[in-house]
Formats: C-alpha cells, sequence, structure tokens
C-alpha cells in the first residue's frame, strides 16, 4: 500500500514546532506494511490543502491529513479536504454528539470553564465521512474515501491511528543490523545485494555511533536469504542491535586497556562468519584486508554500487 503523508501548519513551517507526527507516522505505517511514498507539509492556506488533496488522493492508496482541527481561525483542514475531495462541508450529526459528550466531561472536572465552542463547526466533516473518534480531544478526525484526516496534537493523533492501523497493513516486511563503520564501507555489498535480490536497501549513518542497515520487500524468505549474504560477505563487523554494537565496543576498549585478547568476530556476529573470516581463516587485520593470500571466489551477476548519494557506477572486480 503506497501511502502519503501530509501535515499541515504555519508554526511547522516556521519552525515554531518540530513535526514529530510526520516521522512517527512514517515509522508506524512503515512498521505495519505499508509504504510511505512521499511526506509534505503545508501552510494553513485552504486552496492549497485542497489542491494537495486532489491530486493525492488518485495517486497513492491512502492519504494521511494532521494537523488544522480545532476551533481557531487557522483550523480549515477539515473544510479544505472537504473541498479537495469534491464533496460538501457538513456538520456530522454523530462527531457533534461525540463534540458535546466531551464538553460536557470537561465541565465536570472544570466547572469554572466558561466554555463558548461552536459545536457544529468542530462537527463539520467532508459529507458521508466516516468519524474517528477522538478520546483524548475536541476536535474528531475522519475517514472520507482513502484520506484520513487526523488532529495535529501528538496525544491526540497517536491513539487514533492505533484505532485503524491495520486498515494499512501489509506482507512487506524489513529486517535491521548494524555495521560498526561508515556507511561507504558496506556500500559495495549494499549496491550488490539491492539488485540480486530485489530488496529495497537503506543505510542511515550515525555520527560516533553505528549505522544502521534496513533491508525490505514483500517476500520474507528472499529478505533472509539477502540479509545472509551481506552477513557472510561484509568486511566489516555486523552486529543484530546497536546494543550489541555498543557492547562489542566497550569490549574492545577493555581489551585495549587490559592487553587480553577479543572475542572472535563469529562470536560478536552471533556465531555468523564475515566475509573477512572466511578469507583469512578466521584471522582479523586491522585493516580488514586479506591475508593468506587466499583469492575470494567470484560473484556472478555483480551488479551496481550503491551511492548515498543516489548514483552508481558499474562494479568490475570480483568478491567472495
Amino acid at each position: 500500500m503506497q501511502v502519503a503523508i501530509l501535515t499541515v501548519g504555519n508554526e511547522l513551517l516556521a519552525g515554531d514546532i518540530e513535526n514529530t507526527n510526520a516521522t512517527w507516522l512514517a515509522r508506524r505505517l512503515t512498521e505495519v506494511g505499508a509504504t510511505v511514498a512521499r511526506i509534505q507539509t503545508v501552510p494553513d492556506d485552504h486552496e492549497v490543502i485542497a489542491d494537495v488533496v486532489s491530486e493525492w488522493r488518485d495517486a497513492f492508496d491512502a492519504v494521511v491529513v494532521t494537523g488544522g482541527l480545532g476551533g481557531t481561525p487557522d483550523d480549515i483542514t477539515m473544510e479544505a479536504v472537504a473541498a479537495g475531495l469534491d464533496r460538501e462541508f457538513v456538520v456530522n450529526d454523530a462527531a457533534a454528539e461525540q463534540v458535546e459528550t466531551t464538553i460536557e466531561a470537561i465541565l465536570e472536572r472544570r466547572p469554572d470553564i466558561d466554555f463558548d465552542l461552536d459545536v457544529a463547526w468542530y462537527a463539520s466533516m467532508p459529507e458521508d465521512a466516516e468519524v474517528l473518534s477522538n478520546g483524548e480531544g475536541l476536535a474528531p478526525g475522519c475517514r472520507a474515501g482513502n484520506v484520513y484526516v487526523l488532529p495535529g496534537i501528538p496525544e491526540e493523533m497517536k491513539p487514533i491511528f492505533e484505532s485503524i492501523a491495520e486498515r494499512f497493513a501489509s506482507d512487506r516486511e524489513s529486517r535491521e543490523f548494524y555495521a560498526d563503520a561508515p556507511e561507504g564501507a558496506v556500500a559495495r555489498e549494499l549496491g550488490i545485494v539491492a539488485e540480486r535480490f530485489g530488496v529495497q536497501v537503506g543505510s542511515y549513518p550515525n555520527r560516533g555511533g553505528p549505522t544502521r542497515i534496513k533491508l525490505s520487500g514483500a517476500d520474507p524468505v528472499v529478505l533472509d536469504d539477502a540479509v545472509a549474504w551481506v552477513w557472510e560477505h561484509a568486511t566489516v563487523d555486523l552486529y543484530e542491535s546497536e546494543a550489541a554494537t555498543e557492547a562489542a565496543r566497550e569490549r574492545k576498549k577493555e581489551s585495549d586497556r587490559t592487553g587480553e585478547d577479543e572475542p572472535k568476530e563469529s562470536d560478536r556476529n552471533g556465531g555468523r562468519r564475515t566475509e573477512r573470516e572466511r578469507q583469512n581463516g578466521g584471522r582479523r587485520t586491522e585493516s580488514g584486508r586479506r591475508i593468506g593470500g587466499q583469492t575470494p571466489r567470484p560473484v556472478s551477476g555483480v551488479g551496481r554500487n550503491w551511492h548515498p548519494n543516489g548514483a552508481s557506477r558499474r562494479v568490475t572486480r570480483d568478491c567472495g
């Protein structure tokens, strides 16, 4: 499922508020198996919001919109979404009932508050929309066609999304592991595995920390084979978690301090030998180069080398 995320708010574009909703939604959508194909932030502008919704409703399987729900003058998202969907902007009776119930509950807790709210505005949404209940705030969300509209306040948005998360589920899966090296040190292997196995590859450097590597695909068997190939052919130390990487670094520091030998690479890599170990007969060099004069076995079908900037070049050398 291809999903687009649209976050709305002048405050986001001005940098007054960090756009955590986009990051959180992208991560959760990916976790349930969806593919996030687009993320965009727009101002509280009726025409801009309507134009994006009108374009995206046909371009993607689902569109998730957050922000701009409420009773202040800049809360125009619902009305703009209705325009983008060519639907009337009407009061939803079920939404109005929810808003009134929420107001009553608030007044019971805080009778000193003088509420002067336009219930009809809070309860208005595109005609024939499905109401998405907001148990943490006043403004309900909605689904109109393949467009989902959620509040911008994270404490309200997240529970609503979780109540509908299964609607975005698909068979797409991902695998993650870590390299205790810059991403360029595994670029060649990642380029080969992407072409050979047809999986999506991502590498995410962390200054001072390990590089997170993520492989994604629809076939779990192929995905596992791709991961195994990288573990077999990488010439750097790989770990199954960031914590395992940090633990290995601490062991290395302790080894340097005491002069004792480090654990074998096969121990650090969950019992799996790296290409460096296989070529070096289990021995390791600081530079990671082969020793002992062994020649790596050629791999057929070597494809294009991956680069962080998206460029690529033909690989001509063999690898094991």
